[in-house]
């Protein structure tokens, strides 16, 4: 198991750490509402979500940015942050 983690690259590692940090903070936000079965603490509870999602993303995505710098160049790193902040300006507007 140890040589099977020391294969893997560390931003990958890092990004997927991220993702199964979000998907543990959504499962448990999940079990938040059942658990007070009630309407507006719902949706409380998923407004608390609504910031959780677009920080995972940014943190991945920047982890990831920073491992491809050295291999991309600055016109395409521009064209990836221009997407993003796309992502970010479609999902806030």
């Amino acid at each position: 198991m140890k040589h099977w983690l020391r294969s893997i690259d560390p931003s990958v590692l890092a990004m997927a750490g991220m993702r199964m940090l979000s998907a543990l903070v959504e499962l448990s936000a999940a079990l938040l509402m059942l658990a007070f079965n009630d309407v507006k603490k719902a949706l409380a509870i998923n407004a608390a979500l609504a910031v959780v999602g677009p920080t995972v993303m940014i943190v991945t995505m920047t982890i990831g940015l920073l491992s491809l710098a050295d291999e991309l160049s600055f016109s395409r790193l521009g064209l990836v942050a221009l997407g993003v902040a796309l992502i970010l300006f479609a999902i806030y507007k």
